[in-house]
């Protein structure tokens, strides 16, 4: 079985070393939903209302950049939204890929904003492309798209030739 398709415990068991995968299961031991460890990279699923918690625990354990904050629109699945933290820890020179999963009506996260204040320009463009609310953004408002905008032009359902 190939490293990619083991299961969340196995991802565990094999990584018990991970100081990533120490610091987040001792500190929210069911916030981890699935794992992932393929071509040197781990993916955590982690539940939608615990992500501001983790990415707090993980800052404390050394993972101190936060390199972006993007989304997935897997319309017509739920749940539909995949949002995506990559985060770095330079001392460890190691990453670490957060999932939050959100679904398709009134699609929401908690901001990591209070965590890493870069976090703050990412949501607003998430927001403003995709239409996720990040709860406690310190000013979420459109980024790219003219306030008047009507939509969100990375929603897969979003008309080409936009509103008319």
């Amino acid at each position: 079985m190939g490293e990619g398709l083991l299961t969340k415990d196995a991802v565990f068991e094999s990584l018990a070393q991970n100081v990533a995968i120490q610091a987040v299961r001792a500190a929210h031991p069911e916030a981890v939903v699935d794992a992932k460890y393929d071509r040197d990279e781990l993916t955590l699923v982690i539940a939608t209302d615990q992500i501001r918690a983790v990415c707090r625990t993980l800052r404390q354990a050394g993972y101190n950049f936060l390199e972006d904050v993007t989304c997935v629109d897997w319309y017509p699945s739920e749940p539909r939204f995949q949002v995506t933290y990559h985060i770095l820890s330079h001392k460890l020179k190691e990453r670490v890929r957060l999932h939050a999963m959100a679904g398709s009506i009134d699609p929401s996260v908690d901001s990591i904003t209070p965590v890493w204040p870069a976090a703050n320009f990412y949501e607003r463009e998430v927001w403003d492309l995709f239409g996720i609310r990040f709860h406690g953004h310190p000013g979420l408002r459109r980024i790219m798209m003219p306030e008047e905008w009507e939509g969100h032009p990375l929603r897969k359902d979003y008309p080409v030739e936009g509103y008319r």
